[in-house]
């Protein structure tokens, strides 16, 4: 194949190289981005607290906005795991493992099984960790009526974006789920942060009682959980992403055509920290969050690339399965029409 040029479309492998150069990160910038994030958010943890001595009612929005500055720091948590956000990898480490806390996301078991989703995401050969629960219409078909009920609670709205968040953040992640026996330094890392979330929440307890918890922290993770949930459903549930058997998967196409571009407008674009150039990401998760409208400024392609707006993201959440014959997700309304009622009692 020829160099590519402004007529010849890039192939995914070869983005690789062009990405390179953007992935140094600057010093100065993460500090200012931490700091940017952190001084607000605790700014209005303070806020929120001052308020419930005047009226409760005045607490919670509050600490429902200083959920949007908690996804925003998950997600400079999110860079740290990528080893993206300093060039010294201990202290992102460290960092990330601080941040870890506000997020009630063990930082070492949260990076292995992020960095799996990375390496095998759009497989359908190695589903399960990390990703959204997704099934074939083939495979949903196949199940009974039991397995079939099961599955289409999990993909109801309300469990996916209400109850499974607050599940995932406030229960499933105080283990390290899918590396129970992967070694000492996962349950090191689930565990040193159960520690310090109960040492914070249990002194917050003693000095002011559990208005604090059940006002503030409790409205503020379950807010940044749902909108963190949402998030990563868009990234790669919409009508066109890309999924192949392990015979057929390519990682670089998987991580172009797989992930969307999710256009937001500009505060929820700075408090998501870019997250929706999510294509661009998965491409080359090396490179700093604040680089990449940098990329999508230099390369139309990119820009262009999987687009998805608020609206059409709306949609999708009427997807369900993963038809292989179309190449594309349909819901369950529509695989019925397609291919008629499973017949698996």
């Amino acid at each position: 194949m020829g160099t590519p040029n402004a007529s010849t479309p890039r192939q995914a492998k070869e983005w690789v190289q062009v990405l390179a150069k953007y992935r140094e990160p600057s010093t100065r910038r993460s500090v200012w981005e931490l700091m940017a994030t952190i001084v607000p958010f605790l700014a209005l943890w303070a806020l929120a607290w001052a308020a419930l001595s005047v009226s409760y009612w005045l607490a919670v929005p509050i600490a429902l906005v200083n959920g949007l500055f908690l996804v925003r720091i998950f997600c400079i948590q999110h860079d740290c795991g990528h080893a993206s956000f300093f060039r010294n990898r201990k202290v992102q480490d460290w960092i990330g493992r601080g941040l870890g806390v506000l997020t009630l996301t063990p930082y070492d078991v949260w990076r292995q099984t992020h960095s799996l989703h990375h390496a095998q995401h759009g497989n359908l050969d190695e589903r399960g960790i990390g990703d959204v629960m997704t099934l074939t219409v083939g495979e949903y078909r196949s199940r009974g009526r039991f397995g079939r009920l099961m599955y289409r609670l999990y993909r109801h709205p309300l469990v996916l974006f209400v109850l499974g968040p607050s599940y995932l953040f406030l229960l499933q992640n105080r283990l390290p789920l899918g590396l129970m026996r992967a070694g000492w330094r996962f349950w090191a890392s689930a565990l040193g942060t159960n520690l310090a979330l109960a040492l914070i929440l249990g002194t917050m307890i003693w000095f002011a009682g559990p208005m604090p918890v059940l006002l503030i922290f409790l409205p503020t993770t379950i807010v940044a959980g749902t909108v963190g949930v949402w998030l990563f459903y868009v990234q790669h549930q919409f009508e066109e992403t890309h999924w192949a058997n392990g015979d057929e998967w390519q990682l670089h196409d998987a991580a172009l055509a797989g992930s969307s571009h999710y256009i937001l407008p500009q505060p929820l674009r700075w408090l998501s920290a870019n997250i929706g150039v999510h294509h661009v990401h998965h491409l080359y998760s090396r490179i700093p969050f604040y680089r990449l409208p940098e990329i999508l400024r230099d390369h139309d392609e990119l820009a262009s690339a999987q687009r998805l707006t608020l609206r059409e993201s709306l949609r999708s959440v009427n997807l369900h399965l993963w038809d292989e014959n179309r190449r594309r997700l349909v819901s369950f309304r529509e695989a019925r029409s397609l291919y008629g009622a499973p017949t698996a009692g």
